[in-house]
């Protein structure tokens, strides 16, 4: 596939550009915008341009809605959430932004994993399943633990606004404690367990995220991932009432 197709990999430095379209406007990034950022939402909701085409960034980010509404794809898939909603975005994952509403309030956030490496803690990410790139990005929070959850924010947000040499002792410590709090929601957003045909379309819509430009074939991803092209066809038509070649066609034009 001609590289001029490729998504394009958004790094922190080039954020401004990309989600507010050049506007003459002075951003409020610090200086340590490349491996970690809090914002609120109103504050830049009137000016972003909606809809943001597909992209990928080098970074984790999440929205965490307190008022409105917003829809945003990951990978294939449009999720629409609201208030007390998490949307998690694994970095280098393929996303759009579709719309926000008017009225939208909450926190954006990224994160690069190189903040954790001062406690050793990224060996624990793999734990917190709304991270990985196949899985339900949206998390609901009970609305009595929505104000645990914003206290966290603002915590984070008043240490980023510090000029002190220990911030990054703290910014990973705060960090992780959010993600082990939405963890204990997530568990409860889990009401079944996913059979078979679910894991392995999981891992195909997963192959095709991350070899899209190297495979083109249904026969290939069956061989990466061990199974016969018919029965792969079975199981995504089983779970998505599409067939494997539509599926592979509609990350094509992704």
């Amino acid at each position: 596939m001609n590289s001029e197709f490729n998504v394009p990999i958004i790094h922190p430095d080039g954020m401004d550009s990309f989600h507010f379209g050049g506007m003459n406007w002075l951003f409020n990034f610090t200086k340590d915008h490349k491996v970690f950022h809090i914002n609120r939402i109103e504050d830049y909701r009137d000016k972003l341009n909606f809809p943001l085409p597909p992209h990928r960034k080098s970074v984790y980010d999440l929205i965490f809605l307190t008022k409105g509404s917003s829809i945003r794809s990951k990978g294939l898939a449009n999720f629409e959430f609201g208030k007390g909603d998490f949307f998690f975005l694994p970095a280098f994952q393929i996303t759009s932004h579709e719309s926000m509403s008017v009225d939208a309030e909450g926190f954006f956030m990224h994160f690069d994993l190189s903040i954790f490496k001062y406690y050793n803690l990224e060996k624990f990410l793999s734990k917190f399943s709304f991270l990985h790139s196949q899985s339900n990005p949206i998390v609901k929070i009970n609305t009595e633990d929505i104000p645990s959850m914003i206290n966290i924010f603002e915590r984070l947000e008043k240490i980023e606004g510090l000029e002190i040499e220990n911030k990054f002792e703290l910014i990973p410590l705060y960090v992780f404690t959010l993600l082990n709090e939405v963890s204990l929601h997530s568990e409860k957003n889990i009401k079944t367990k996913k059979n078979a045909a679910s894991i392995l379309v999981d891992a195909y819509q997963e192959a095709l995220s991350q070899y899209i430009y190297q495979k083109q074939k249904v026969i290939e991803y069956a061989d990466h991932l061990n199974v016969s092209p018919n029965h792969l066809n079975k199981c995504v038509k089983s779970i998505t009432k599409k067939s494997s070649q539509d599926l592979l066609k509609e990350m094509i034009i992704l």
